[in-house]
């Protein structure tokens, strides 16, 4: 029986082929302090957040036309959301038309889309303090989902955080604030393996554990791991997402001087994918990848034309392949 593996590729946040299409406006706390009042600065924010929403649906209709249909969102969408000095700003009511809008776009055609908040978002951490401020910013996720009328499972990817304590308590102290928060939020969870803190062997300990699915990242498994016996955690990673809605995730990214190197390279290396995509087929039918690089939409098209010189690749459009030995 021959072996299939159908591969939809994405990319993260904004594309380097529009101009002046960035979803990460800001406004720095410096010059909403400078504002005339407070009024007066919630409104620029809400212009900034405006404008932003109108990029990601540029964007978003930048990759249907390249039949990209899987997209990480920027975190960053709404300036100063969570910081005390917009403390009470109904920011999901101002931009629900717009919301509205993406959302529509997106479940028309068909479209994965996620968020990635930043390293901040730590949810092992024993401080109250950094595990609400932590929580307000998931709370800010779950409200644009909602705004977008978009299901928040499974759509929000976080590290397992920091190891001052050490990795054992870290660890148990990630499983200990996970069961304090609210249900909502833990539904939207999905944990990556990072390339300092907690190697793939650690977040598949808490997704087995807990019920939330793992995404892999096979650049930081490459830097960071502790079993070589790269199948069978692969095997486990496919089995936290036997009870999803959505498709096995997993991250990409390249060293940008090679070796163990955990920058990102400006592309992808296309012989680094298919050695894993080689190893893995038969085990999976379908797998969503998201390229972490430099060059964004660029490398994802530059990978899928590198792919199509490989034996067993069959390109189905700028976004999808299928592997079939």
């Amino acid at each position: 029986m021959d072996n299939n593996l159908s591969i939809r590729l994405g990319y993260v946040a904004m594309s380097m082929l529009l101009t002046n299409a960035s979803p990460s406006k800001t406004v720095t706390v410096k010059q909403f302090e400078q504002m005339i009042d407070k009024e007066a600065g919630i409104r620029k924010l809400e212009r900034v957040a405006l404008t932003n929403l109108e990029n990601c649906l540029r964007i978003l209709k930048h990759n249907h036309a390249h039949d990209i249909t899987f997209f990480r969102l920027s975190s960053r969408i709404v300036p100063l959301a969570n910081h005390p000095l917009t403390e009470g700003w109904k920011y999901e009511r101002t931009l629900a038309p717009m919301l509205k809008q993406l959302g529509d776009f997106i479940n028309k055609k068909g479209m994965r889309v996620d968020f990635h908040p930043d390293h901040f978002v730590i949810l092992n951490n024993n401080s109250k303090e950094i595990l609400q401020q932590s929580l307000r910013t998931l709370l800010m996720h779950y409200k644009l989902f909602k705004g977008m009328g978009l299901s928040h499972i499974h759509r929000c990817v976080l590290h397992v955080g920091g190891k001052k304590q050490g990795r054992e308590e870290g660890l148990e102290q990630f499983i200990n604030n996970f069961g304090k928060i609210p249900r909502t939020i833990q539904e939207m969870i999905i944990l990556e393996n990072d390339d300092v803190n907690y190697p793939i062997e650690d977040v598949l300990y808490l997704g087995e554990k807990l019920h939330i699915p793992v995404v892999f990242d096979l650049h930081h498994y490459d830097v960071l791991h502790e079993s070589t016996e790269l199948l069978l955690l692969w095997e486990r990673v496919a089995n936290t997402w036997k009870d999803s809605p959505l498709p096995i995730k997993m991250h990409i990214s390249s060293p940008k001087e090679g070796g163990n190197d955990r920058r990102h390279h400006d592309f992808i290396d296309s012989d680094r994918l298919y050695e894993f995509m080689k190893k893995i087929v038969g085990t999976v039918e379908h797998l969503d990848i998201m390229i972490e690089a430099k060059q964004k939409d660029v490398a994802l098209l530059k990978l899928t034309e590198d792919l199509t010189k490989l034996l067993g690749i069959q390109v189905i459009s700028p976004s999808s392949i299928n592997l079939k030995f």
